[in-house]
């Protein structure tokens, strides 16, 4: 395929990260479809419950976050990804503590990604609503405090490691969501599936509107590598200073 992802040698597995229902789906969604095509394994690990996530009086707790882990496992499988695991974190409460951090280190030392793909912690300019969301933060600092050095070190988390859970080290961190991006994908084959994911999301998107917004922001993303939709990541190389 003339526009297959370029991979690190070696690299199959990836676990996508993401602090509500939804987010991954707006920052990787039509990456991960091209990846799952492409024969690679793709798991998601979903860390709030999402139960703020409306505005409509008597619409949330329990009740809002089963609609929106059951839209999750909905987009999950538009997009070719068969295994959604949730934390279940209180949505709006989230914060970098060493119980999160643990939570993180034991899903991936069990799933044993190459790269991780996540939200990046460096985007606090506070210049975008979405990605300065609290939790976002929250999420993303506590990923990469989890990857490096907890997920690969006997030495944090030694109870974790009596359940079996060895140490493990992924290769790259993918950070989307960022304002640094260093790595373009061309989505142009898997933007419809992207949508599609996303229109799945149905307590958070008004299809009508929504469509053409994901279409610029994906033209806007690729405007300055000659593709006609693409989604870009930060990446973090895990096997180099």
């Amino acid at each position: 395929m003339k526009d297959k992802i370029e991979l690190s040698n070696g690299v199959k597995k990836f676990l996508i990260i993401s602090p509500h229902p939804d987010d991954s789906d707006f920052g990787a969604a039509g990456t991960v479809a091209k990846l799952v095509q492409e024969g690679n394994a793709v798991e998601y690990l979903i860390v709030s419950d999402g139960s703020k996530g409306s505005h409509k009086v008597g619409f949330g707790g329990k009740k809002l976050a089963a609609v929106r882990q059951k839209e999750q496992k909905t987009a999950a499988q538009v997009v070719g990804v068969k295994n959604v695991t949730f934390l279940g974190q209180v949505d709006g409460e989230i914060e970098n503590t060493k119980q999160l951090r643990k939570k993180l280190v034991r899903e991936i030392r069990r799933i044993k990604p190459d790269i991780v793909v996540s939200f990046d912690p460096s985007s606090l300019q506070f210049e975008n609503v979405f990605r300065s969301h609290r939790d976002h933060r929250m999420v993303a600092e506590a990923v990469f405090d989890a990857i490096y050095p907890a997920a690969g070190s006997a030495s944090f988390f030694p109870e974790v490691l009596a359940k079996g859970l060895k140490p493990h080290q992924i290769k790259e961190v993918w950070f989307y969501a960022t304002s640094f991006p260093t790595k373009w994908v061309d989505i142009s084959r898997t933007l419809e599936l992207k949508i599609k994911a996303l229109c799945s999301h149905k307590s958070q998107v008004d299809k009508a509107e929504f469509e053409e917004l994901i279409r610029k922001n994906a033209e806007k993303n690729a405007k300055s590598k000659k593709m006609k939709y693409a989604e870009c990541f930060r990446v973090v190389d895990f096997n180099h200073d």
